[in-house]
């Protein structure tokens, strides 16, 4: 996770001195900008933290070895379920959301509701059936 931790720490700097510089060139009349770009920093160290934090507490990874072998990443990388319906129906839901913002706000919470039924059934996929545990 060498890589994560570096790339948000050192763009944190970066950050906050774009929201200084916006603020300079703007006049500091717009708020937005001087305030956002910073606290986009923020977040930016907020996240590298937490890698930093992680990356202490697990075994390196095949990807931070420099002088690793791409067979070093072979085998599991996590638990998928085999054809699955359900994030069919999520993307279906989240586009039927972002039509909503688009055609009206009615339309925004029928989507909400296919995106709560389309993540419950892609949440309790193998407790029904024959994959129940």
């Amino acid at each position: 996770m060498k890589i994560e931790v570096r790339l948000f720490i050192w763009l944190t700097p970066f950050f906050l001195v774009a929201g200084v510089v916006y603020g300079v060139l703007t006049g500091w009349d717009e708020p937005v900008g001087y305030l956002g770009i910073p606290l986009v920093g923020a977040l930016m160290a907020m996240i590298g933290a937490y890698l930093a934090l992680t990356a202490r507490r697990i075994d390196p990874r095949p990807e931070d070895d420099e002088n690793g072998d791409i067979e070093q990443g072979a085998g599991d990388q996590g638990v998928f379920a085999p054809w699955s319906w359900w994030p069919l129906v999520i993307g279906a839901a989240s586009s039927i959301v972002f039509l909503g913002l688009a055609v009206g706000w009615w339309v925004l919470y029928i989507g909400f509701i296919f995106s709560v039924i389309g993540l419950i059934g892609w949440v309790f996929e193998f407790s029904r059936g024959r994959h129940a545990h």
